[in-house]
């Protein structure tokens, strides 16, 4: 026998005969069931939040055979502990020749507001999902129905985007937009925007922000970005206020705030303007005292 293995054996009849204090069975139970405590609360807490939120979401997904990444934590940094915002939904997938691309956001917070604009997001992407769907299976049947063939169709495909943009934040406010796009023959595309103050657990307003002259200032400024949009020969995508153009802001118009706590009016494309210029964005500066 090698000195090596007289050491081993020695050290294990070391260790066999160290008394064991009577209070250490105690000490580790106690440190079992207090660890196992702690345990089951976090966990609970994390269930019941995915519960919740998977159940926000469950309606998007109905009838769409779709590899899903859920709750994939891709979290936008938070510089409070009021709330969060979560990449709770992204994939992409391609089936029956509409192209999915998908990145939803979900709002984290303890608070009633998280809920409500939580579930304004799902019903927007429920709806959204549900319409493209049947554009294709509209367009697809008047295809054939005028004669296209099986060839012909194998070209044809859809693209559906749902994405979000994180337009500012701080440790109590959040202002993001949600857009949903869809493009094929035609396209189009949606945008929603959020501003969110959680001290307050409300939404924010054009009033809350520029105060009780709100009409008048983003009108003004509005109007002098239009006429500023003149060219030379006299042209702009504008259209005149009896063609449909732009003539007031109201409690439904909508905007985002930028991180130097600047308010962007915004109009959806078409509404007041030719197609060419865009989605429309109006810096509002507040006026000087």
């Amino acid at each position: 026998m090698n000195d090596f293995t007289n050491e081993f054996k020695q050290a294990k009849e070391a260790y066999n005969n160290t008394p064991i204090p009577s209070e250490l069975p105690k000490r580790i139970q106690a440190g079992i069931r207090e660890g196992k405590t702690g345990y089951r609360k976090r966990r609970n807490q994390r269930i019941r939040r995915f519960i919740a939120a998977a159940a926000c979401f469950a309606l998007m997904l109905t009838g769409l055979n779709l590899s899903l990444a859920i709750a994939n934590a891709a979290r936008v940094p938070v510089l409070g502990g009021l709330f969060q915002i979560l990449t709770f939904v992204d994939y992409s997938k391609s089936e029956d020749g509409i192209n999915y691309s998908i990145s939803a956001p979900m709002v984290d917070a303890s608070n009633s507001l998280a809920e409500k604009i939580n579930t304004a997001i799902q019903e927007k992407l429920d709806r959204h999902l549900a319409k493209a769907k049947q554009d294709w299976d509209d367009y697809k049947n008047a295809f054939f129905a005028t004669g296209g063939t099986e060839d012909e169709w194998a070209d044809r495909e859809m693209e559906v985007i749902i994405d979000y943009e994180i337009k500012s934040q701080t440790e109590n406010q959040v202002s993001f937009m949600v857009s949903l796009s869809e493009g094929w023959v035609s396209s189009y595309e949606e945008r929603y925007y959020y501003n969110l103050d959680f001290t307050k657990d409300r939404e924010l307003t054009l009033q809350d922000l520029l105060g009780d002259d709100w009409i008048t200032i983003c009108n003004t400024a509005i109007q002098k970005q239009i006429s500023e949009s003149v060219d030379a020969d006299g042209f702009t995508f504008f259209f005149s206020p009896d063609q449909g153009g732009f003539t007031t802001v109201d409690e439904s118009t909508a905007f985002y705030i930028r991180g130097d706590n600047t308010v962007v009016v915004c109009f959806p494309k078409y509404s007041i303007a030719a197609g060419a210029a865009g989605n429309l964005e109006f810096v509002i500066q507040m006026p000087e005292n």
